[in-house]
């Protein structure tokens, strides 16, 4: 059967290990483990369960041996911007908080009184968001200083797994970039920059690039899954990976990787950190062999993630999909609104979004449904022209990959809304992504350019 490899691809809501070999000169997938994920109320803050995450990891690796399907290599990714702190003897420190914790409201203004705004942006090319990691350091400091003082390594939860795994400490830099504090003319660390906000140098890791072999499973870890593999990083920011997975025949393209976030953008060889890209809020997040992703997030699927908790019952997101597609409310929010990063209630936020606006509040999931369907639709060719705009380039078509690329009404709005071509598919392309760095990594595959042929040719894409 060939050589195997193992994608394990952690989101925000759930996690996944996907084994995959060629065959024919395709791709095959094959899920062996699913695990639910998500943000958990401890000391008062938001956090995830790290400890419980990693066990998932472990049984998934074990259920490879118990296939019979020993891996080559194997990576992880996850969402971007969060990390965890250990001590001199590599034990946690604190809580692993999730990004939409509030314990950065207003730090934005502290990192404002050490580097202006524009000088920020100028350096990094970095999309202000608020919950990026220099603004969760910035909390830090202001309010658990100790806990930096402590600290001996700063760990991104990707990196953290790989350390787990292997011993070996790392900083990729997919991730590496969405802390804010990589400078994007030399993709490494801008020590200038963490020395002006005052973090301590010595926590940041040596930066490396996907498809880095970090070693091999650590002994006691090799034991307990029942073999010993290489581990090779991919892109592990999640998005990282699935932009890998773009099947994109020329640059004449846009992406909207489509999951939890909404992220639009394309890729560029050189970061564009000019002033008049961060007026218009798109970001310059790194990419596998140097290139940029230049992008801008979009609240996405969370909203319907949400309502779906909130009044969807027992409905899957393919029949509230459905339903929504019946509606004719023709109400809009504006979805990258702060007021949608974690309200208690979305469907009431909505609700209040409409009404404030003079527009008719949805009723029911279906309408709910199609108002963010439509609303994101609409930010979608806002956000297309922006890039238009920057770049100077026309774009054609519109690539859809993740989970998103099976909203098919969401899908037939983009395609209307921005008089573009929309191609969706693949829909695992985080766990694609992953792989496709393996095997290059491996020499199975040559290139990006060959991943990129042997993904069209491997997955099943729907034009509209």
């Amino acid at each position: 059967m060939g050589k195997y490899y193992l994608a394990i691809d952690i989101g925000a809501s759930s996690g996944r290990h996907i084994l995959s070999h060629l065959e024919g000169g395709k791709m095959v997938l094959e899920e062996i483990h699913r695990f639910p994920n998500g943000m958990i109320e401890k000391q008062g803050q938001k956090v995830w369960d790290i400890d419980a995450l990693f066990e998932e990891i472990k049984t998934g690796m074990k259920k490879c041996k118990e296939l019979g399907k020993i891996p080559v290599s194997v990576g992880i990714d996850t969402w971007a911007v969060d990390f965890v702190l250990l001590d001199g003897e590599d034990r946690r420190i604190g809580n692993a908080v999730a990004y939409r914790d509030d314990r950065t409201k207003n730090m934005d203004k502290k990192v404002y009184e050490l580097i202006d705004e524009k000088d920020l942006y100028g350096r990094t090319g970095i999309q202000k968001q608020l919950f990026n990691t220099i603004y969760q350091l910035m909390a830090l400091k202001e309010k658990n200083s100790y806990e930096l003082k402590k600290a001996s390594k700063l760990l991104m939860i990707p990196d953290y797994f790989h350390f787990l795994l292997t011993g070996n400490a790392v900083a990729e830099y997919t991730n590496a970039t969405t802390t804010q504090l990589v400078n994007a003319e030399t993709n490494d660390w801008d020590w200038e920059l963490i020395e002006k906000l005052g973090y301590p140098h010595s926590i940041f890791q040596k930066i490396q690039m996907p498809g880095t072999e970090l070693g091999s499973l650590k002994e006691d870890i090799a034991e307990e899954v029942g073999y010993t593999c290489k581990v090779v990083i991919p892109a592990t920011h999640d998005t990282g990976s699935a932009v890998m997975a773009v099947p994109v025949e020329s640059d004449n393209a846009l992406y909207i990787s489509s999951g939890t976030w909404s992220l639009m953008g394309t890729e560029l060889l050189k970061a564009d950190c000019s002033e008049q890209s961060r007026q218009h809020n798109l970001t310059n997040e790194g990419g596998y062999q140097y290139r940029f992703r230049y992008l801008k997030n979009i609240m996405g699927l969370w909203m319907i993630q949400s309502v779906k908790k909130e009044i969807g019952g027992k409905l899957g997101f393919g029949e509230i999909c459905e339903e929504a597609s019946k509606c004719s409310i023709s109400s809009i929010v504006d979805c990258n609104a702060d007021r949608f990063l974690a309200p208690e209630n979305m469907t009431e936020e909505v609700k209040t979004a409409c009404r404030e606006s003079g527009q008719k509040e949805p009723e029911g999931i279906a309408q709910t449904a199609a108002v963010i369907y439509n609303s994101l639709a609409v930010c979608y060719a806002k956000a297309a022209k922006e890039i238009e705009q920057m770049t100077g380039i026309s774009y054609d078509c519109i690539h859809i990959i993740g989970g998103g690329a099976n909203a098919d009404y969401l899908n037939r709005l983009t395609a209307k809304a921005t008089g573009k071509k929309v191609c969706a598919g693949p829909v695992e392309a985080t766990a694609v992504g992953n792989l496709a760095a393996q095997m290059i990594a491996d020499g199975t595959l040559m290139d990006l350019k060959d991943a990129r042929k042997c993904i069209r040719a491997s997955f099943p894409i729907k034009d509209y």
